[in-house]
């Protein structure tokens, strides 16, 4: 590990103006490319105390032994070396783009004497235009299938072509008219060239002057009695349309742009792009990057556009590029794009409308995409595997945690306070033996101590399953069974609901894996340094010292061990890491469904459940009986009796209940003064 100052330039010896630096190490591998307006300024920020700067840097400057610099004329000029030093360095510490797919796209050789149509991946040739990409080359199939009958464009190989002029027949398609069989002659260099051009145009979205000829020949041929002509004519405005329904009008003013969206969080990040053409969504594509460098999402939207336009030019640039937020240097970029295009670039936010909304759609894809690329890693045994050994030896564990569950509290300002527990198993998670649970030991807002009351009823139950089973004997549990009765609801007898966290596992013996018989290997809590405490606490209190704990603090993913005064920091691309990160979300999504969950439910607390023995079929019945609340206080015990099901002492609960309880202070229409009825009505 390098010491940063060792290679720190003097102040006096970087310009300060716009350039490219590169960063190398010991071998004089380049591991890191950035471009800046200000030379000085960029580069002083990384030899500040290794303690202020972000984990990623820090790591970056430390592996880093020199560091070198270009000054360019302009921030334009910055921005296109940047772009081609990473493609040729491919740093390891820059954003890399992983495309999760070859993408096909629909291709015309104009290049060749004779145009073909076909599908293509990969890298792009010269003299061919490209239209997409698409999600699947059998949605090419199909489009090119339907404007084959009204562009017969050649669409065969270079060797089924000289075959078929070797001959003097044409192939199939020639013969059914879904081919203008220029191998035989059948039309000329000059026309069958034209042939692809009006499908290029058509693909380019200028559809609507090319049905509208179609639509007058029609008439005219119908007119002229060629009724022949006018049926096919007719069955070529249907193919066309046919083809255009397959992607539906997005954007009503006929845009040409290109929409970009991000979905991330501490270690990747998804980019989604729809290609809109004519208004209509022509292609979609889309990345999965790993977050090598502390990177904003400004940051991450600049390196898509680099990814993505770098080596475009012409068409292939829109003339409006929408992306969820402006890079920090806008301006450059908006230059760059237009030098690619040959003509200026819109590159904006979108505020409102029709594209804000699509935005929105592009979003959801990029979320999507982020949730199926971390679904599909964490399907894979050998990564799972492999993450568990890691987490093994950053923890020095004697074997690989099999089975790691986690904790989390979740509130909202120190009311509804609950806690979470999910167990991942080799890896994967194991949802039937999640369990959720109140805070009963205390009011108020206290995480730790919240933290310590979770664990140690979890683990109680534990020791009297085997306590029951005679696996451990009462000279071995930590406190006293009433104890563990008074706090988890285990009193023996019949089986019972208890605590949000289902029927007494204690109470059933069925041969059926005990809710709580299961020990972790590792207890793995939502916080730092006090949480890590209050659970090894807890466990130390029970007398269980065979179960490992750690901690992962959300602001910079570190790993908290119980005594330790340093984090244990593994590296950004580790699995373990990565594994820990989504056990320890999953823990916080639950808690906090849950803790919402009681929220609501109070908050739609009724009068009437507090009436013993009236069940939700009841309530109901008295609500549609009578219409609300209101109406139904006002009613005596006898009307109360004629709702379906009602006995005359049950009425007379109700009625004491609603009696009891205050009513509802009227809501007020703000708008008109009006003060609004329970039962929907308004009164001056």
């Amino acid at each position: 590990m390098a010491d940063p100052s060792s290679y720190r330039p003097q102040p006096g010896q970087i310009p300060d103006s716009p350039g490219v630096y590169k960063f190398r190490d010991e071998h004089r591998r380049v591991i890191y490319v950035g471009k800046a307006k200000s030379l000085r300024q960029r580069l002083a920020n990384y030899f500040q105390p290794l303690a202020s700067l972000h984990p990623r840097t820090a790591t970056m400057v430390t592996t880093a032994a020199s560091v070198e610099w270009t000054v360019v004329s302009t921030e334009v000029e910055a921005l296109q070396l940047e772009y081609s030093w990473i493609k040729e360095y491919d740093p390891r510490f820059n954003v890399k783009y992983r495309d999760d797919k070859s993408y096909p796209y629909l291709a015309v050789t104009l290049g060749e004497e004779f145009p073909r149509v076909q599908v293509m991946r990969g890298h792009k040739k010269k003299g061919v235009r490209y239209f997409g990409p698409y999600a699947h080359a059998w949605a090419i199939r199909e489009t090119v299938d339907l404007m084959l009958r009204v562009f017969p464009v050649r669409t065969c190989s270079a060797g089924v072509f000289r075959n078929a002029a070797s001959a003097g027949r044409p192939c199939l398609l020639g013969y059914i008219g879904k081919c203008a069989a220029p191998c035989v002659g059948r039309v000329t260099p000059e026309e069958h060239r034209e042939l692809a051009a009006e499908f290029c145009d058509f693909m380019a979205g200028r559809t609507g002057t090319y049905i509208r000829r179609l639509e007058k020949r029609m008439t005219a041929a119908a007119e002229e009695t060629e009724y022949e002509k006018a049926a096919r004519l007719r069955d070529d405005i249907t193919a066309l349309r046919r083809a255009m329904e397959k992607s539906a009008v997005v954007l009503a003013d006929a845009t040409d742009a290109d929409l970009i969206a991000l979905a991330e969080d501490e270690l990747e990040a998804a980019v989604q792009i729809f290609h809109v053409r004519g208004g209509r969504v022509r292609g979609q594509r889309g990345w999965v990057t790993d977050k090598v460098e502390a990177v904003t999402t400004a940051g991450l939207v600049e390196h898509a556009l680099q990814q993505l336009y770098g080596e475009e030019s012409g068409d292939a640039v829109p003339k409006e590029v929408l992306v969820p937020t402006l890079p920090e240097d806008a301006g450059a970029l908006s230059q760059w794009l237009a030098g690619r295009r040959g003509s200026g670039v819109s590159l904006r936010v979108p505020q409102r409308g029709d594209k804000k909304d699509l935005m929105e759609t592009v979003a959801r894809n990029a979320q999507q995409a982020l949730v199926l690329h971390k679904t599909k890693r964490a399907s894979d045994l050998t990564t799972r595997s492999r993450a568990l050994e890691e987490i093994a030896e950053a923890l020095e564990l004697d074997s690989a945690p099999l089975r790691i569950e986690c904790f989390d509290v979740s509130h909202l300002q120190g009311d509804d306070v609950v806690a979470s527990m999910v167990v991942f198993e080799d890896g994967l998670p194991r949802k039937s033996e999640y369990r959720r649970f109140q805070i009963k030991g205390f009011e108020g807002q206290d995480d730790v101590r919240s933290m310590h009351e979770v664990i140690s009823r979890r683990f109680r139950r534990y020791l009297a399953e085997k306590e029951r089973a005679g696996e451990w004997g009462p000279e071995g549990v930590a406190e006293d069974e009433s104890a563990v009765g008074a706090d988890d609801g285990y009193a023996g007898g019949a089986p019972r609901r208890i605590d949000g966290e289902g029927v007494d596992p204690a109470a059933t013996d069925d041969g059926r894996p005990k809710r709580f018989a299961y020990p972790p290997q590792l207890v793995v809590v939502d916080g730092g340094r006090p949480q890590v405490a209050a659970a090894r606490r807890a466990l130390d209190e029970l007398g269980i010292d065979d179960i490992a704990v750690c901690g992962l603090a959300k602001r910079l993913e570190e790993v908290w061990l119980p005594g330790d005064d340093d984090p244990v920091v593994l590296p950004r691309s580790s699995e373990g890491l990565y594994l820990l990160q989504r056990v320890r979300d999953t823990a916080h999504d639950f808690a906090i469904r849950y803790q919402r969950s009681k929220r609501n439910k109070r908050v739609r607390t009724s009068p009437l459940d507090a009436v013993r023995g009236l069940g939700d079929s009841r309530k109901q019945a008295l609500i549609k009986h009578f219409g609300s609340v209101k109406r139904l206080r006002q009613a005596t015990i006898e009307q109360i009796c004629e709702v379906p099901g009602m006995g005359r002492k049950t009425a007379e609960a109700v009625a004491v209940a609603l009696a009891q309880a205050a009513p509802a202070a009227p809501a007020v229409n703000t708008a008109t003064g009006e003060i609004m009825e329970d039962d929907g009505g308004t009164t001056a």
